[in-house]
């Protein structure tokens, strides 16, 4: 399966909003509770400073979003910060990887320097080993940062890397 990685068209809000909807609703990685509709996505989507879609090549079907915005202001806003959702019956594929690796280029070429990421939840394993082999440096840890959609509460485990 071809991955092509392009940027956000609005014409993307519905499909956009549906993959980022299965991570939200899942409760174990985003922190936003709220779905969003085509209509709040669209507007969401476009007010990052960077916005990717993953589409398979041979059906045009979104596969996966990320989202890439300052993580700060002033004096720190050379600091950037992303999320990334990849459709549920399309993970294990090495999208995820696609989508961050594009990001760091993105970030870069936007005049950014260092990508965070503040919020990478414990239990999110496969994050945390791709961020591992991309020469993410872990910060530390924040004991019950993280209230999943269960009520419970996980460990945050924010990293950088310098772009």
């Amino acid at each position: 399966m071809q991955i092509e990685i392009r940027p956000y068209v609005e014409r993307d809000a519905a499909q956009a909003a549906a993959v980022w909807n299965e991570v939200v609703e899942e409760g174990d990685a985003f922190p936003q509770t709220e779905r969003l509709t085509a209509e709040s996505g669209g507007a969401f989507f476009t007010s990052q400073s960077f916005t990717g879609v993953a589409c398979d090549a041979e059906s045009g079907q979104i596969v996966g979003v990320y989202i890439l915005h300052p993580n700060n202001v002033g004096r720190c806003g050379h600091i950037c910060n992303a999320s990334y959702a990849v459709a549920s019956d399309r993970r294990g594929q090495h999208i995820g990887e696609q989508l961050v690796r594009h990001c760091m280029k993105q970030a870069a070429a936007l005049g950014f320097r260092v990508l965070q990421f503040n919020a990478v939840v414990c239990s999110n394993a496969a994050a945390l080993a791709l961020y591992r082999k991309l020469g993410f440096v872990q910060l530390g840890v924040i004991p019950g940062g993280f209230r999943r959609k269960d009520g419970s509460y996980g460990d945050i485990i924010p990293h950088y890397h310098v772009l």
